[in-house]
């Protein structure tokens, strides 16, 4: 950690370790970008968020404020069966169809009733048990909890997600 007297910074992960991607991305609300921003640049709580999951062997993602999946760890790397870098800065709402969700009693789950919906697009966490078939194509019950991230009050800068195999 590295603080410097002329200015509040705290560098943990370099602006360059994630990819720089738009903010808005066709068909989501322009209002979930963070007020002001003018620059493709992730914002501080975006990059705090990617180092905190990339050194935990938790499986998690993240989605920006625009709607795009910009990282997800090792951990999920093993579930999903792919790596990030094959699956790159896609939209959540091409990740979530690659996942097939599913109710746990196989009924069809609307992408906005998902966890990760629900906290972008509602602005509060939510938890689920689901059916997703993974990007190797094995079908799995997973336990998943999402939280919106907030710079300050209202400005949301995206969803960290955190999930897991569920119990049978």
């Amino acid at each position: 950690m590295c603080v410097r007297p002329d200015a509040f910074s705290i560098v943990l992960a370099s602006r360059d370790d994630i990819p720089r991607l738009p903010r808005k991305v066709s068909g989501y609300p322009s209002a979930m970008a963070p007020e002001g921003s003018t620059t493709s640049e992730p914002s501080l709580p975006l990059i705090l968020a990617r180092e905190f999951a990339a050194n935990l062997a938790t499986p998690m993602f993240l989605i920006d404020a625009g709607g795009t999946l910009v990282f997800f760890n090792e951990a999920a790397e093993l579930l999903l069966g792919k790596t990030y870098g094959e699956v790159g800065g896609i939209s959540a709402l091409e990740f979530g169809a690659m996942l097939d969700l599913e109710n746990v009693d196989g009924s069809p789950l609307r992408r906005r009733d998902s966890p990760a919906g629900v906290a972008f697009y509602d602005r509060e966490p939510a938890h689920r048990k689901l059916l997703a078939t993974t990007l190797d194509g094995a079908r799995e019950p997973f336990e998943v909890t999402a939280y919106p991230l907030f710079g300050h009050v209202g400005e949301m800068h995206g969803v960290l997600t955190v999930f897991w195999r569920a119990k049978e």
